[in-house]
């Protein structure tokens, strides 16, 4: 039997930060790096868990952007460790970050989380790195799943996600 790869995907970067100036300028450190955008979100209130608020305070506000051309899902590895050191590159007087990114992909069937944080339902990449699917597509719509983080929950993500992966049938057909 023959191996075949996988299609490639399309990467986006969810951020989060207190500073919303700090998160567009982040787009355009994001796009000299990865190539241009062709998507974004608002900029959304996120208030749905404390997770980060010790390290990076209240008032966090989530943005998403979504990058042009297409990925191989394997360099989704080191796509995240480069945004560790954009993390970084922007810590707050304490030693704590600013902004978390939180880059993932997306095909026609899923949408696709990296963590360094490992759990059961994670799947190890390399490099200390792991992936988890995060919303299946089925009868029209992306659907959570019973580990989806809150947020990605809400119809305004699953909508976000929809449109993205839009684009992205085009863009396979090009």
């Amino acid at each position: 039997m023959e191996r075949r790869g996988p299609l490639p995907a399309k990467l986006f970067i969810g951020m989060l930060s207190g500073d919303t100036s700090l998160l567009y300028g982040m787009k355009a450190e994001l796009e000299a790096i990865f190539g241009p955008c062709d998507m974004e979100s608002p900029v959304w209130q996120w208030e749905h868990t404390d997770y980060y608020k010790r390290e990076m305070g209240g008032g966090l506000k989530r943005y998403f952007v979504f990058f042009s051309g297409l990925i191989n899902r394997g360099d989704i590895v080191r796509i995240k460790l480069r945004t560790m050191e954009l993390e970084r590159d922007h810590l707050n007087d304490r030693g704590g970050r600013r902004i978390n990114l939180d880059p993932g992909y997306l095909d026609t069937a899923r949408v696709v989380l990296v963590s360094t944080k490992d759990y059961s339902h994670r799947i190890y990449l390399g490099d200390g790195i792991y992936g988890e699917v995060t919303l299946i597509y089925s009868k029209g719509a992306f659907r959570p799943l019973p580990y989806t983080y809150p947020d990605f929950r809400t119809e305004e993500y699953r909508e976000l996600f929809r449109q993205a992966r839009s684009i992205y049938k085009r863009e396979l057909t090009m």
